[in-house]
């Protein structure tokens, strides 16, 4: 039977690679479901399996091997990219510039210490097998690849740097994750209540729109209409009806006129709420237009017509539908004032009121079908794929720096499929993806790329050890891992007060490292962890791959000598 399964897990036949990876992944998994003191590795784990297979020579096809663990990878980092684009620029706006600076800082110090430590150990290791262990212990693979093309184009004839870097990641994995815990532990901090103050301080980012009654006092109002009236306050805000005892409870339009007494539903941002009640001249606190018996109807009506993706408010020229108002849209959990401006995405959420006949015109419009979601638009996914594999391996070329700069099959994707979340449905684009489907993808990639790395690090991870180095090269990647980790997170604890949800995605993005931030997704519910993580990643990716060749180019003499 032993001799059945050891056939069939032969790596130079399709179904030998497929087992060897089923395998890994199963085991992995399982494994990464036990907790110690009360923390499990989770996915991560699967890293670790592939080590213990891959020493034993059960190694799959090169070729799979190498497309498995970057077509893992792109998926992961893609998806990540479309979740977090649509609050990407926001969050960079509103507390990105110390995010960034924190990585900047701690990827300096990662660099200092690689240099400081390649001249203390220089009769041990040179500078090359130092950056191994640099990028093995920041997780960063494209980071080694481009490292590794300009020490060709230097000609360097030294050990390969690969194998110092197999060293590194195991244990920076669970450096970065152990950085994590005791920040958590040193600071007493309550996971729940860091996620109950992150959704504070985004509801406060993203405010929702309040509703309140205003009575038409001011004179200046008769016989005006609620489109001059908007003009006349320059506030965005929504009539949803108005009523007096002539006409009765009706749904406004922008043509409706205002008369004075009409008592009004209105539909704002809690910043203009004031002007608002002052221009109309009298707030209502002891109204309540939404009664059962009321002519109009309100209704949620989902976006599924892909001709809608990318349209404005504006667009669905509302006044041409008898009174129907938006009043609300619902996007990925949030809530979002119907600015007459907003670009409306395919899979939100639109609450509407007004006559049902005229409702009814709209969601014909607008698709209101749930089962069409349940496709996801695998053209725009691949569309977006193949643009950031474009973007990553175009040449960046910098005065003294000896080969060309590469964002990567990581950085690329990551960078298009934010600018896809965000600009996307600007341009028509359906980037819409059920969040099963998403999660799915990102978990498959995640596991294909952990397994790929662990694989391909097991025979080189064993003989490191057999001669000696590996204890070295493992001890100088923990201390490139952990020590400018703990500093970045004091400082965004101490000085910035940054909510520990953040703190995680800033460590995981610092060192571009997709286990972590899979770790962090344990924590939240909410993924609150990818906001940071999306925001540092793009600089710490590009500083990353740089950083290794501007070493090399300052410190060439080390390296040839």
């Amino acid at each position: 039977m032993l001799d059945f399964l050891l056939r069939l897990a032969d790596p130079s036949t399709v179904g030998g690679n497929i087992l060897i990876y089923a395998f890994v992944i199963t085991c992995g998994l399982a494994l990464g479901r036990i907790r110690l003191f009360g923390v499990s590795l989770g996915v991560t784990f699967v890293l670790f399996m592939g080590l213990a297979v891959g020493h034993f020579g059960f190694v799959p096809n090169p070729t799979v091997l190498g497309f498995l663990r970057d077509f893992g990878l792109i998926l992961f980092v893609f998806f990540i990219g479309l979740q977090v684009g649509p609050s990407f620029f926001s969050s960079f706006r509103s507390g990105g510039l110390e995010l960034n600076g924190l990585a900047l800082f701690g990827i300096l110090l990662s660099v200092a210490l690689t240099v400081l430590f390649a001249f203390l150990m220089s009769g041990s290791i040179d500078l090359a097998q130092m950056l191994g262990v640099y990028y093995g212990a920041v997780t960063n693979t494209p980071g080694l690849g481009a490292t590794q093309e300009a020490l060709s184009e230097l000609d360097y004839a030294g050990p390969d740097i690969a194998v110092a870097y197999a060293c590194a990641y195991p244990l920076a994995v669970i450096g970065i994750i152990g950085t994590a815990i005791l920040i958590r532990k040193v600071f007493s901090i309550d996971l729940a209540e860091e996620e109950r103050l992150w959704s504070l301080h985004e509801t406060e980012q993203n405010a929702a729109p309040i509703t309140f009654y205003v009575e038409a006092a001011n004179g200046y109002l008769e016989d005006r209409t609620i489109e001059v009236i908007r003009k006349v306050i320059n506030r965005p805000f929504v009539i949803s009806r108005r009523y007096n005892e002539a006409e009765g409870l009706v749904s406004p339009g922008p043509k409706t006129r205002v008369h004075v007494g009409d008592v009004l539903r209105v539909v704002a941002q809690e910043e203009n709420k004031e002007a608002i009640v002052a221009f109309f001249g009298k707030e209502r606190t002891d109204v309540d237009l939404t009664s059962e018996h009321s002519p109009v109807s309100r209704r949620i009506i989902l976006i599924t017509d892909p001709s809608v993706n990318g349209q404005r408010i504006r667009d669905l020229h509302l006044a041409n539908y008898d009174g129907v108002n938006v009043t609300r849209v619902y996007r990925a959990g949030m809530e979002i004032f119907p600015y007459r401006s907003l670009h409306l995405n395919l899979g939100d959420r639109l609450v509407a009121v007004g006559p049902e006949r005229a409702l009814n015109r709209l969601a014909g419009v607008l698709g209101n079908q749930e089962k069409k979601l349940d496709h996801p638009n695998i053209i725009s996914v691949f569309v977006g794929i193949a643009l950031g594999i474009l973007a990553g391996s175009l040449p960046i070329a910098l005065p003294g720096i000896p080969v060309a700069l590469k964002l990567g099959l990581a950085g690329g994707p990551l960078i298009v499929a934010i600018l896809l979340g965000r600009y996307g449905p600007s341009l028509h684009l359906v980037t819409y993806t059920t969040n099963s489907a998403s999660l799915m993808l990102r978990e498959l990639g995640i596991a294909f790329f952990l397994a790929s790395v662990g694989l391909a690090a097991g025979n080189g991870f064993a003989d490191a050890f057999v001669n000696g180095s590996g204890l070295l090269f493992m001890g100088l990647g923990f201390l490139v891992t952990v020590l400018p980790l703990v500093a970045v997170g004091v400082a965004a604890r101490l000085i910035f007060r940054m909510n520990y949800h953040s703190i995680v995605g800033l460590l995981s993005g610092l060192t571009t490292n997709p286990p972590a931030l899979a770790y962090a997704a344990t924590l939240s519910e909410k993924n609150s962890s990818a906001v940071a993580y999306s925001t540092v990643y793009p600089l710490a990716m590009f500083m990353r791959i740089l950083s290794g060749q501007i070493v090399l180019l300052l410190f060439w003499t080390s390296v040839s000598g």
